[in-house]
Formats: C-alpha cells, sequence, structure tokens
C-alpha cells in the first residue's frame, strides 16, 4: 500500500487535534500580550584568574544576555507571522469565526454567532470546520494512530 493511501487511511483524532490548535492560538495570544521576558544582565562585577581573550571565544553575560533577548524576540516575531500566514489562508467565514473565537475579546460564543450573523446551528458546524482546516495548514494534526502507545491504550 502506498504512503498517499496509508495517509488517506489514518484517522484523526478530532480531541486532540482541536486541543493542539487550540493550543498554538493560546500561545499566539500569549506571543502578543506578553512583551519580552526581560534577561537583565549582571551589573556586578567578577573577578577571574582567566586570561583575557581577543578571539572573540568568551563573551561578557551582557552579550549574552543581548543575544538571547533578540534570538527569543525572532522566535517570537516568526510564530506570530506564521500563525497569522495560517489563519489568513482560512476562507472567510471559517477565519471570522477563528478571529472572533479565540483572538478577540468575545466571553460567550453566542455572542460571536450573533456577532456573525449565523445560527448556532450554523457557526458550531462552521468552527468546528475552521479548526480542522487549521489544525492541517498549521501541520499539527493528531491521527489516532499517532496518539496510541505501544500497548494499544489511548495516551
Amino acid at each position: 500500500m502506498g504512503k498517499q493511501m496509508e495517509f488517506m487511511l489514518n484517522e484523526i483524532d478530532r480531541a486532540a487535534t482541536k486541543a493542539m490548535v487550540e493550543e498554538k492560538l493560546n500561545q499566539y495570544q500569549l506571543y502578543l500580550l506578553a512583551a519580552p521576558i526581560d534577561i537583565e544582565p549582571k551589573i556586578t562585577s567578577t573577578f577571574t584568574i582567566t586570561p583575557p581573550t581577543y578571539n572573540n571565544q568568551f563573551h561578557s553575560t551582557t552579550e549574552e544576555m543581548a543575544i538571547k533577548k533578540i534570538d527569543q524576540e525572532r522566535k517570537r516575531e516568526k510564530f506570530i507571522s506564521w500563525v497569522q500566514r495560517c489563519i489568513n489562508k482560512l476562507p472567510l467565514q471559517e477565519r471570522s469565526v477563528i478571529i472572533k473565537s479565540y483572538l478577540s475579546d468575545n466571553i460567550y460564543e453566542y455572542e460571536v454567532y450573533n456577532e456573525l450573523g449565523f445560527s448556532e446551528r450554523k457557526y458550531y458546524r462552521v468552527k468546528s470546520r475552521a479548526i480542522y482546516t487549521l489544525a492541517f495548514i498549521m501541520g499539527v494534526e493528531v491521527y489516532k494512530k499517532d496518539s496510541e502507545n505501544e500497548g494499544g491504550e489511548a495516551v
């Protein structure tokens, strides 16, 4: 059996897939809201018997903290951009549901479907489709075969 056929036969673990998408969306919100963690350099002097080097092997703590802070900011910006690109690939209705449900200040789902002009049933259908489409776009879908351990029990 070919690899493509095997891929098509695997069944999606809907709950685990939804949890993965929601985890990514929550992480996105945290990255948007949280300023980068301030990593302050050590400002007290320390004395060592290590001779000075001029080959750039050693960095001061200030340099190390600056590099770490820049790396964290790049990672944060890359993740935010990735999630935005993934969401923007969704069709308009699905994109609207994801943004209103997960990325805005709406507390209750009835507020979301009333604001979008959907019936409750249509809202949940579109939301479900949006979550699984987004999972495929993000590449975070979970298959039942993947979520079982060697003993055959669901994790």
